[in-house]
Protein backbone atom coordinates (compact mmCIF):
# COMPACT_ATOMS: atom_id res chain seq x y z
CA UNK A 1 0.00 0.00 0.00
CA UNK A 2 2.80 2.39 0.96
CA UNK A 3 4.61 1.48 -2.25
CA UNK A 4 1.57 2.21 -4.43
CA UNK A 5 1.09 5.56 -2.67
CA UNK A 6 4.70 6.38 -3.32
CA UNK A 7 4.30 5.54 -7.01
CA UNK A 8 1.16 7.68 -7.21
CA UNK A 9 2.95 10.55 -5.48
CA UNK A 10 5.77 10.20 -8.00
CA UNK A 11 3.34 10.43 -10.96
CA UNK A 12 1.60 13.47 -9.46
CA UNK A 13 4.93 15.18 -8.94
CA UNK A 14 5.92 14.52 -12.58
CA UNK A 15 2.57 15.87 -13.78
CA UNK A 16 3.12 18.97 -11.68
CA UNK A 17 6.61 19.43 -13.13
CA UNK A 18 5.22 19.06 -16.65
CA UNK A 19 2.62 21.78 -16.10
CA UNK A 20 5.22 23.99 -14.50
CA UNK A 21 7.60 23.49 -17.41
CA UNK A 22 4.91 24.39 -19.95
CA UNK A 23 4.00 27.51 -18.01
CA UNK A 24 7.62 28.65 -18.14
CA UNK A 25 8.17 28.09 -21.87
CA UNK A 26 9.53 31.16 -23.72
CA UNK A 27 7.27 32.93 -26.15
CA UNK A 28 9.12 31.64 -29.22
CA UNK A 29 8.61 28.04 -28.08
CA UNK A 30 4.84 28.48 -28.10
CA UNK A 31 4.55 29.13 -31.80
CA UNK A 32 5.74 32.72 -32.29
CA UNK A 33 8.51 31.63 -34.65
CA UNK A 34 6.22 29.70 -36.99
CA UNK A 35 3.59 32.46 -36.87
CA UNK A 36 6.22 35.06 -37.72
CA UNK A 37 7.37 32.97 -40.69
CA UNK A 38 3.80 32.62 -41.96
CA UNK A 39 3.22 36.36 -41.57
CA UNK A 40 6.47 37.11 -43.42
CA UNK A 41 5.54 34.83 -46.32
CA UNK A 42 2.05 36.30 -46.70
CA UNK A 43 2.87 40.01 -46.41
CA UNK A 44 3.49 42.23 -49.46
CA UNK A 45 7.14 42.89 -50.20
CA UNK A 46 9.51 44.71 -52.54
CA UNK A 47 12.06 42.64 -54.40
CA UNK A 48 14.55 43.38 -57.19
CA UNK A 49 15.22 42.03 -60.66
CA UNK A 50 18.81 41.09 -61.43
CA UNK A 51 19.88 41.34 -65.05
CA UNK A 52 23.31 40.20 -66.20
CA UNK A 53 24.21 42.59 -69.05
CA UNK A 54 26.67 44.20 -66.66
CA UNK A 55 30.39 44.57 -67.25
CA UNK A 56 32.38 43.06 -64.37
CA UNK A 57 29.27 41.53 -62.78
CA UNK A 58 29.81 40.43 -59.19
CA UNK A 59 30.58 36.77 -58.60
CA UNK A 60 27.54 34.83 -57.28
CA UNK A 61 28.98 34.71 -53.75
CA UNK A 62 29.74 38.44 -53.75
CA UNK A 63 26.29 39.12 -55.20
CA UNK A 64 24.59 37.23 -52.39
CA UNK A 65 26.75 39.01 -49.80
CA UNK A 66 25.69 42.33 -51.32
CA UNK A 67 22.00 41.34 -51.21
CA UNK A 68 22.35 40.45 -47.54
CA UNK A 69 24.12 43.74 -46.81
CA UNK A 70 21.24 45.64 -48.44
CA UNK A 71 18.63 43.54 -46.58
CA UNK A 72 17.11 42.43 -49.91
CA UNK A 73 15.07 39.28 -49.29
CA UNK A 74 13.29 38.72 -52.62
CA UNK A 75 14.91 38.61 -56.06
CA UNK A 76 14.00 37.58 -59.57
CA UNK A 77 16.53 36.25 -62.08
CA UNK A 78 15.83 35.67 -65.76
CA UNK A 79 17.15 32.13 -65.93
CA UNK A 80 18.12 29.44 -63.44
CA UNK A 81 21.83 30.17 -63.10
CA UNK A 82 23.23 27.23 -61.09
CA UNK A 83 26.02 29.23 -59.48
CA UNK A 84 23.59 31.88 -58.20
CA UNK A 85 21.17 29.22 -56.94
CA UNK A 86 24.03 27.49 -55.08
CA UNK A 87 25.19 30.77 -53.56
CA UNK A 88 21.65 31.50 -52.32
CA UNK A 89 21.49 28.26 -50.33
CA UNK A 90 20.63 28.72 -46.63
CA UNK A 91 20.42 32.52 -46.96
CA UNK A 92 16.63 33.01 -46.55
CA UNK A 93 16.65 35.06 -49.77
CA UNK A 94 13.62 34.04 -51.85
CA UNK A 95 14.06 33.79 -55.62
CA UNK A 96 11.85 33.59 -58.70
CA UNK A 97 13.72 31.75 -61.44
CA UNK A 98 13.00 32.10 -65.15
CA UNK A 99 12.53 29.88 -68.17
CA UNK A 100 14.08 31.82 -71.09
CA UNK A 101 11.83 32.32 -74.12
CA UNK A 102 14.10 30.19 -76.30
CA UNK A 103 13.37 27.11 -74.12
CA UNK A 104 9.58 27.32 -74.34
CA UNK A 105 9.14 25.21 -77.46
CA UNK A 106 11.10 22.24 -76.10
CA UNK A 107 9.37 22.32 -72.71
CA UNK A 108 5.87 22.82 -74.13
CA UNK A 109 6.34 19.97 -76.58
CA UNK A 110 7.65 17.35 -74.16
CA UNK A 111 6.61 16.39 -70.63
CA UNK A 112 9.95 14.62 -70.26
CA UNK A 113 11.84 17.82 -71.08
CA UNK A 114 9.70 19.76 -68.56
CA UNK A 115 10.32 17.17 -65.86
CA UNK A 116 14.04 17.25 -66.58
CA UNK A 117 14.03 21.06 -66.31
CA UNK A 118 12.34 20.93 -62.90
CA UNK A 119 14.73 18.22 -61.65
CA UNK A 120 17.78 20.13 -62.84
CA UNK A 121 16.79 23.66 -61.82
CA UNK A 122 14.41 23.26 -58.89
CA UNK A 123 14.62 19.87 -57.15
CA UNK A 124 18.43 20.02 -57.15
CA UNK A 125 18.38 23.19 -55.00
CA UNK A 126 15.12 23.28 -53.04
CA UNK A 127 14.61 23.73 -50.08
CA UNK A 128 18.17 24.87 -49.24
CA UNK A 129 17.61 27.59 -51.84
CA UNK A 130 14.19 29.17 -51.35
CA UNK A 131 12.77 29.08 -54.86
CA UNK A 132 9.29 30.60 -54.56
CA UNK A 133 8.24 30.93 -58.17
CA UNK A 134 8.95 30.12 -61.81
CA UNK A 135 8.43 32.78 -64.48
CA UNK A 136 7.84 30.90 -67.72
CA UNK A 137 9.11 33.10 -70.52
CA UNK A 138 8.90 36.90 -70.45
CA UNK A 139 6.24 38.99 -72.27
CA UNK A 140 5.72 36.10 -74.68
CA UNK A 141 2.31 37.20 -75.99
CA UNK A 142 3.62 40.58 -77.16
CA UNK A 143 7.29 39.92 -78.06
CA UNK A 144 7.08 36.46 -79.68
CA UNK A 145 3.38 35.93 -80.48
CA UNK A 146 4.28 32.89 -82.59
CA UNK A 147 5.04 31.09 -79.31
CA UNK A 148 1.69 32.02 -77.73
CA UNK A 149 0.05 28.62 -78.48
CA UNK A 150 2.83 26.78 -76.63
CA UNK A 151 2.84 29.01 -73.52
CA UNK A 152 0.09 27.39 -71.44
CA UNK A 153 1.13 23.82 -72.39
CA UNK A 154 4.68 24.65 -71.22
CA UNK A 155 3.35 26.02 -67.92
CA UNK A 156 1.10 22.98 -67.44
CA UNK A 157 3.96 20.56 -68.14
CA UNK A 158 6.23 22.30 -65.63
CA UNK A 159 3.40 22.34 -63.08
CA UNK A 160 2.85 18.60 -63.53
CA UNK A 161 6.54 18.07 -62.86
CA UNK A 162 6.24 20.15 -59.66
CA UNK A 163 3.28 18.00 -58.59
CA UNK A 164 5.32 14.85 -59.19
CA UNK A 165 8.00 16.27 -56.87
CA UNK A 166 5.36 17.44 -54.36
CA UNK A 167 6.51 21.04 -54.71
CA UNK A 168 3.41 22.55 -56.33
CA UNK A 169 2.19 24.14 -53.08
CA UNK A 170 5.55 25.75 -52.27
CA UNK A 171 6.47 27.03 -55.74
CA UNK A 172 4.04 29.03 -57.87
CA UNK A 173 4.29 29.10 -61.62
CA UNK A 174 3.15 31.88 -63.97
CA UNK A 175 4.37 34.07 -66.84
CA UNK A 176 5.10 37.84 -66.91
CA UNK A 177 3.13 40.04 -69.33
CA UNK A 178 3.63 43.51 -70.77
CA UNK A 179 1.01 46.10 -69.86
CA UNK A 180 0.10 46.32 -73.55
CA UNK A 181 -1.98 43.11 -73.35
CA UNK A 182 -4.60 45.41 -71.77
CA UNK A 183 -6.45 47.86 -73.99
CA UNK A 184 -8.20 51.08 -72.94
CA UNK A 185 -6.53 50.97 -69.49
CA UNK A 186 -8.03 54.23 -68.20
CA UNK A 187 -10.45 54.52 -66.67
CA UNK A 188 -9.61 51.10 -65.13
CA UNK A 189 -13.26 49.98 -65.08
CA UNK A 190 -13.32 50.07 -68.91
CA UNK A 191 -10.10 48.09 -69.38
CA UNK A 192 -10.12 44.77 -71.21
CA UNK A 193 -7.62 42.25 -72.56
CA UNK A 194 -6.67 42.46 -76.23
CA UNK A 195 -9.35 40.31 -77.87
CA UNK A 196 -6.83 38.65 -80.19
CA UNK A 197 -5.03 37.28 -77.11
CA UNK A 198 -8.03 36.11 -75.05
CA UNK A 199 -7.85 32.56 -76.41
CA UNK A 200 -4.43 32.32 -74.71
CA UNK A 201 -5.10 34.52 -71.67
CA UNK A 202 -8.33 32.85 -70.50
CA UNK A 203 -6.91 29.32 -70.12
CA UNK A 204 -3.88 30.85 -68.41
CA UNK A 205 -6.09 32.70 -65.90
CA UNK A 206 -8.12 29.54 -65.28
CA UNK A 207 -4.87 27.70 -64.53
CA UNK A 208 -3.69 30.49 -62.19
CA UNK A 209 -7.05 30.45 -60.39
CA UNK A 210 -6.97 26.67 -59.97
CA UNK A 211 -3.37 26.63 -58.64
CA UNK A 212 -3.49 29.80 -56.50
CA UNK A 213 -0.77 31.44 -58.60
CA UNK A 214 -0.44 35.18 -59.36
CA UNK A 215 -0.83 36.97 -62.66
CA UNK A 216 2.61 38.43 -63.32
CA UNK A 217 2.61 41.91 -64.87
CA UNK A 218 5.45 44.23 -65.91
CA UNK A 219 4.03 47.69 -65.19
CA UNK A 220 5.90 50.91 -65.97
CA UNK A 221 4.22 54.26 -65.17
CA UNK A 222 7.28 55.83 -66.83
CA UNK A 223 6.14 54.64 -70.26
CA UNK A 224 2.51 55.58 -69.56
CA UNK A 225 3.66 59.10 -68.75
CA UNK A 226 5.97 59.35 -71.78
CA UNK A 227 3.20 58.21 -74.13
CA UNK A 228 0.60 60.53 -72.57
CA UNK A 229 2.49 63.72 -71.71
CA UNK A 230 0.02 66.54 -71.14
CA UNK A 231 -2.68 64.06 -70.09
CA UNK A 232 -0.99 62.16 -67.25
CA UNK A 233 0.67 64.52 -64.73
CA UNK A 234 4.29 63.71 -63.89
CA UNK A 235 3.46 63.91 -60.18
CA UNK A 236 0.81 61.24 -60.67
CA UNK A 237 3.36 58.91 -62.25
CA UNK A 238 5.84 59.55 -59.40
CA UNK A 239 3.38 58.92 -56.52
CA UNK A 240 3.48 62.60 -55.54
CA UNK A 241 0.40 64.14 -53.89
CA UNK A 242 -2.01 65.80 -56.30
CA UNK A 243 -4.45 68.62 -55.89
CA UNK A 244 -8.08 67.37 -56.05
CA UNK A 245 -8.53 68.99 -59.46
CA UNK A 246 -5.71 66.88 -60.90
CA UNK A 247 -6.70 63.54 -59.38
CA UNK A 248 -7.69 60.86 -61.85
CA UNK A 249 -11.26 59.73 -61.24
CA UNK A 250 -12.92 56.69 -62.79
CA UNK A 251 -16.32 58.06 -63.91
CA UNK A 252 -17.94 54.62 -63.72
CA UNK A 253 -16.86 53.69 -60.20
CA UNK A 254 -16.03 57.19 -58.85
CA UNK A 255 -12.79 55.70 -57.50
CA UNK A 256 -9.97 58.25 -57.14
CA UNK A 257 -6.51 57.30 -58.40
CA UNK A 258 -3.60 59.13 -56.79
CA UNK A 259 -0.92 57.29 -58.77
CA UNK A 260 -0.55 55.62 -62.15
CA UNK A 261 0.63 52.24 -60.83
CA UNK A 262 -2.57 51.64 -58.85
CA UNK A 263 -4.60 52.50 -61.96
CA UNK A 264 -2.57 49.97 -63.99
CA UNK A 265 -3.06 47.26 -61.37
CA UNK A 266 -6.80 47.91 -61.17
CA UNK A 267 -7.06 47.89 -64.97
CA UNK A 268 -5.64 44.38 -64.75
CA UNK A 269 -8.21 43.35 -62.13
CA UNK A 270 -11.10 44.76 -64.17
CA UNK A 271 -9.80 42.99 -67.28
CA UNK A 272 -9.79 39.69 -65.39
CA UNK A 273 -13.25 40.42 -64.01
CA UNK A 274 -14.53 40.79 -67.58
CA UNK A 275 -13.48 37.16 -68.08
CA UNK A 276 -15.16 36.12 -64.80
CA UNK A 277 -11.84 35.62 -63.01
CA UNK A 278 -11.89 37.32 -59.61
CA UNK A 279 -9.59 35.27 -57.38
CA UNK A 280 -6.19 35.79 -59.04
CA UNK A 281 -3.80 38.29 -57.42
CA UNK A 282 -1.58 40.62 -59.45
CA UNK A 283 2.18 40.33 -58.85
CA UNK A 284 4.18 43.20 -60.35
CA UNK A 285 7.27 41.44 -61.68
CA UNK A 286 8.85 44.63 -63.05
CA UNK A 287 8.50 48.35 -62.32
CA UNK A 288 10.98 51.18 -62.13
CA UNK A 289 12.22 54.46 -63.59
CA UNK A 290 15.42 55.16 -65.57
CA UNK A 291 17.96 57.55 -64.05
CA UNK A 292 19.44 58.74 -67.35
CA UNK A 293 18.26 59.07 -70.94
CA UNK A 294 19.03 60.73 -74.25
CA UNK A 295 17.60 64.02 -75.52
CA UNK A 296 14.28 62.34 -76.29
CA UNK A 297 13.92 61.18 -72.68
CA UNK A 298 14.22 64.34 -70.57
CA UNK A 299 12.32 62.79 -67.67
CA UNK A 300 14.83 59.96 -67.23
CA UNK A 301 16.71 61.67 -64.39
CA UNK A 302 18.19 60.63 -61.08
CA UNK A 303 15.75 62.84 -59.19
CA UNK A 304 12.74 61.22 -60.87
CA UNK A 305 14.15 57.70 -60.49
CA UNK A 306 14.87 58.38 -56.82
CA UNK A 307 11.37 59.80 -56.28
CA UNK A 308 9.59 56.98 -58.11
CA UNK A 309 11.40 54.07 -56.52
CA UNK A 310 11.45 55.59 -53.03
CA UNK A 311 7.72 56.28 -53.17
CA UNK A 312 7.03 52.88 -54.74
CA UNK A 313 8.78 51.12 -51.87
CA UNK A 314 6.89 53.14 -49.27
CA UNK A 315 3.60 52.58 -51.12
CA UNK A 316 3.98 48.81 -50.99
CA UNK A 317 4.91 48.80 -47.31
CA UNK A 318 1.95 51.08 -46.52
CA UNK A 319 -0.18 48.06 -47.48
CA UNK A 320 -3.05 50.26 -48.61
CA UNK A 321 -3.93 48.17 -51.67
CA UNK A 322 -5.58 49.84 -54.66
CA UNK A 323 -8.85 51.80 -54.91
CA UNK A 324 -10.63 48.74 -56.39
CA UNK A 325 -8.96 46.24 -54.03
CA UNK A 326 -7.91 48.11 -50.86
CA UNK A 327 -7.59 44.77 -49.07
CA UNK A 328 -4.93 43.47 -51.48
CA UNK A 329 -1.48 45.03 -51.88
CA UNK A 330 0.57 43.72 -54.79
CA UNK A 331 4.19 42.84 -54.16
CA UNK A 332 6.59 44.52 -56.59
CA UNK A 333 9.99 43.65 -58.05
CA UNK A 334 11.95 46.80 -58.91
CA UNK A 335 13.63 46.85 -62.29
CA UNK A 336 16.46 46.61 -61.49
CA UNK A 337 19.34 46.05 -59.07
CA UNK A 338 22.26 47.06 -61.33
CA UNK A 339 22.59 49.32 -64.36
CA UNK A 340 23.01 46.97 -67.33
CA UNK A 341 25.67 49.04 -69.07
CA UNK A 342 26.06 46.52 -71.92
CA UNK A 343 22.51 47.15 -73.14
CA UNK A 344 21.88 48.62 -76.60
CA UNK A 345 20.47 52.16 -77.06
CA UNK A 346 18.39 54.11 -76.22
CA UNK A 347 20.48 55.40 -73.32
CA UNK A 348 17.76 54.71 -70.77
CA UNK A 349 17.99 50.95 -71.42
CA UNK A 350 21.33 50.89 -69.60
CA UNK A 351 20.21 53.08 -66.67
CA UNK A 352 17.41 51.42 -64.70
CA UNK A 353 19.59 50.19 -61.83
CA UNK A 354 19.52 51.20 -58.18
CA UNK A 355 23.27 50.56 -58.23
CA UNK A 356 26.13 50.60 -60.71
CA UNK A 357 27.81 47.28 -61.41
CA UNK A 358 30.51 48.07 -58.81
CA UNK A 359 27.74 48.32 -56.13
CA UNK A 360 28.00 52.13 -55.83
CA UNK A 361 24.48 53.60 -55.54
CA UNK A 362 23.25 55.17 -58.77
CA UNK A 363 21.33 57.55 -56.49
CA UNK A 364 20.45 57.55 -52.82
CA UNK A 365 16.93 56.37 -52.00
CA UNK A 366 14.95 57.99 -49.19
CA UNK A 367 12.94 55.17 -47.67
CA UNK A 368 13.08 55.82 -43.96
CA UNK A 369 10.31 54.20 -41.97
CA UNK A 370 9.87 50.96 -43.92
CA UNK A 371 12.32 48.81 -41.96
CA UNK A 372 15.73 47.51 -42.91
CA UNK A 373 15.09 47.01 -46.65
CA UNK A 374 17.96 48.63 -48.58
CA UNK A 375 20.77 49.80 -46.31
CA UNK A 376 21.30 53.00 -48.31
CA UNK A 377 18.45 54.79 -46.55
CA UNK A 378 19.31 58.47 -46.75
CA UNK A 379 16.24 60.43 -45.73
CA UNK A 380 18.29 61.82 -42.86
CA UNK A 381 21.13 62.69 -45.26
CA UNK A 382 20.07 66.04 -46.68
CA UNK A 383 21.83 68.77 -48.63
CA UNK A 384 21.21 72.48 -49.20
CA UNK A 385 21.42 73.71 -52.80
CA UNK A 386 20.49 76.77 -54.87
CA UNK A 387 16.99 76.88 -56.31
CA UNK A 388 16.31 77.06 -60.04
CA UNK A 389 15.02 80.23 -61.65
CA UNK A 390 16.71 82.77 -59.32
CA UNK A 391 18.33 85.78 -60.97
CA UNK A 392 22.12 85.95 -60.86
CA UNK A 393 22.34 89.15 -58.82
CA UNK A 394 20.17 87.80 -55.99
CA UNK A 395 22.07 84.50 -56.01
CA UNK A 396 25.44 86.31 -55.93
CA UNK A 397 24.34 88.30 -52.86
CA UNK A 398 23.41 85.08 -51.05
CA UNK A 399 26.71 83.46 -52.10
CA UNK A 400 28.72 86.44 -50.82
CA UNK A 401 26.94 86.25 -47.46
CA UNK A 402 27.54 82.50 -47.10
CA UNK A 403 31.27 82.79 -47.83
CA UNK A 404 31.60 86.03 -45.79
CA UNK A 405 29.54 86.62 -42.63
CA UNK A 406 28.19 83.05 -42.81
CA UNK A 407 31.73 81.65 -42.55
CA UNK A 408 31.04 78.75 -44.91
CA UNK A 409 34.13 76.94 -46.15
CA UNK A 410 34.30 78.13 -49.78
CA UNK A 411 37.86 77.03 -50.52
CA UNK A 412 36.72 74.23 -52.90
CA UNK A 413 35.02 76.69 -55.28
CA UNK A 414 38.14 78.80 -55.82
CA UNK A 415 39.91 78.70 -59.23
CA UNK A 416 41.75 75.42 -59.77
CA UNK A 417 39.97 73.59 -56.93
CA UNK A 418 37.75 70.52 -57.32
CA UNK A 419 34.38 72.34 -57.23
CA UNK A 420 35.29 75.42 -59.28
CA UNK A 421 33.81 73.92 -62.46
CA UNK A 422 31.23 74.53 -63.76
CA UNK A 423 32.19 78.14 -63.15
CA UNK A 424 28.82 79.78 -62.55
CA UNK A 425 27.09 81.50 -59.65
CA UNK A 426 24.42 78.81 -59.15
CA UNK A 427 26.95 75.97 -58.88
CA UNK A 428 29.21 77.91 -56.51
CA UNK A 429 26.22 79.02 -54.43
CA UNK A 430 25.01 75.42 -54.03
CA UNK A 431 28.38 74.36 -52.63
CA UNK A 432 28.55 77.37 -50.29
CA UNK A 433 24.95 76.89 -49.11
CA UNK A 434 25.59 73.23 -48.32
CA UNK A 435 28.81 74.08 -46.50
CA UNK A 436 26.94 76.54 -44.27
CA UNK A 437 23.99 74.13 -43.80
CA UNK A 438 26.24 71.28 -42.69
CA UNK A 439 28.31 73.60 -40.47
CA UNK A 440 25.11 74.64 -38.70
CA UNK A 441 24.22 70.95 -38.17
CA UNK A 442 21.20 71.33 -40.51
CA UNK A 443 19.49 73.61 -38.03
CA UNK A 444 16.03 74.93 -38.87
CA UNK A 445 16.31 77.97 -41.13
CA UNK A 446 19.93 77.29 -42.10
CA UNK A 447 18.93 76.49 -45.69
CA UNK A 448 16.98 79.55 -46.75
CA UNK A 449 19.23 82.46 -47.75
CA UNK A 450 16.21 84.71 -48.25
CA UNK A 451 14.33 82.17 -50.33
CA UNK A 452 16.99 81.19 -52.87
CA UNK A 453 17.98 77.80 -51.37
CA UNK A 454 16.22 74.45 -50.93
CA UNK A 455 16.83 71.14 -49.12
CA UNK A 456 17.26 67.98 -51.19
CA UNK A 457 17.95 64.30 -50.44
CA UNK A 458 19.77 63.88 -53.76
CA UNK A 459 23.53 64.11 -53.46
CA UNK A 460 24.62 67.15 -55.56
CA UNK A 461 28.24 65.95 -55.74
CA UNK A 462 29.60 65.59 -59.27
CA UNK A 463 32.84 64.25 -60.68
CA UNK A 464 35.67 64.97 -58.23
CA UNK A 465 33.57 67.62 -56.47
CA UNK A 466 32.32 66.12 -53.20
CA UNK A 467 29.80 68.29 -51.37
CA UNK A 468 30.20 68.84 -47.60
CA UNK A 469 27.09 66.77 -46.85
CA UNK A 470 28.58 63.72 -48.58
CA UNK A 471 31.72 63.98 -46.50
CA UNK A 472 29.63 63.63 -43.33
CA UNK A 473 27.59 60.52 -44.21
CA UNK A 474 27.46 58.30 -41.15
CA UNK A 475 25.72 55.15 -40.02
CA UNK A 476 22.97 57.06 -38.22
CA UNK A 477 20.44 56.40 -40.97
CA UNK A 478 21.03 52.66 -40.84
CA UNK A 479 20.47 52.72 -37.11
CA UNK A 480 17.21 54.64 -37.60
CA UNK A 481 16.06 52.15 -40.23
CA UNK A 482 16.91 49.20 -38.01
CA UNK A 483 15.06 50.63 -35.02
CA UNK A 484 12.07 51.49 -37.20
CA UNK A 485 12.03 48.05 -38.74
CA UNK A 486 11.91 46.40 -35.36
CA UNK A 487 8.93 48.42 -34.19
CA UNK A 488 6.28 46.69 -36.31
CA UNK A 489 7.72 43.31 -35.43
CA UNK A 490 7.73 44.39 -31.82
CA UNK A 491 4.04 45.23 -31.96
CA UNK A 492 3.24 41.76 -33.28
CA UNK A 493 5.43 40.23 -30.63
CA UNK A 494 3.66 42.17 -27.89
CA UNK A 495 0.25 41.03 -29.16
CA UNK A 496 1.40 37.43 -29.14
CA UNK A 497 2.91 37.93 -25.70
CA UNK A 498 -0.49 39.01 -24.34
CA UNK A 499 -2.11 35.84 -25.66
CA UNK A 500 0.67 33.65 -24.34
CA UNK A 501 0.65 35.38 -20.97
CA UNK A 502 -3.03 34.51 -20.70
CA UNK A 503 -2.18 30.85 -21.33
CA UNK A 504 0.54 30.99 -18.71
CA UNK A 505 -1.85 32.53 -16.18
CA UNK A 506 -4.34 29.70 -16.74
CA UNK A 507 -1.59 27.16 -16.22
CA UNK A 508 -0.47 28.82 -13.00
CA UNK A 509 -4.05 28.82 -11.70
CA UNK A 510 -4.36 25.16 -12.65
CA UNK A 511 -1.16 24.38 -10.78
CA UNK A 512 -2.31 26.21 -7.68
CA UNK A 513 -5.75 24.56 -7.63
CA UNK A 514 -5.06 21.02 -8.82
CA UNK A 515 -1.92 20.15 -6.91
CA UNK A 516 -3.39 20.50 -3.35
CA UNK A 517 -6.51 18.62 -4.47
CA UNK A 518 -4.48 15.72 -5.80
CA UNK A 519 -2.39 15.61 -2.65
CA UNK A 520 -5.56 15.49 -0.54
CA UNK A 521 -6.88 12.56 -2.58
CA UNK A 522 -3.61 10.74 -2.16
CA UNK A 523 -3.61 10.90 1.62
CA UNK A 524 -7.35 10.13 1.97
CA UNK A 525 -7.03 6.93 0.00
Amino acid sequence: MAKSKLNLLSHIFRFYLLLFSISQLPISSLGETSNAKQNEDSQPFVGVNIGTDVSNLLSPLDLVSFLQLQKITHIRIYDADPDILKALARTKIRVIIGVPNNQLLAIGSSNTTAASWIDRNVVAYYPETLITGIAVGDEVLTTIPSSAPILVPAIQSLYNALVASNLHDQIKISTPHAASIILDPFPPSQAFFNQTLVSFILPLLQFLSKTGSPLMMNLYPYYVFMQNKGVVPLDNALFKPLTPSKEMVDPNTLLHYENVLDAMIDATYFSMKNLNITDVVVLVTESGWPSRGDSKEPYATKDNADTYNSNLIKHVYDRSGTPFHPETTSSVYIYELFDEDLRSPPVSEANWGLFYGNTTPAYLLHVSGIGTFLANDTTNQTYCIAMDGIDTKTMQTALDWACGPGRANCSEIQPGESCYQPNNVKNHASYAFDSYYQKEEKASGSCDFKGVAMITTTDPSHGSCIFPGSKKISNKTKQVANSTGSSSAGNKLRLSSIKISAVNNVLHILLAAVFPFLMLLLFLF
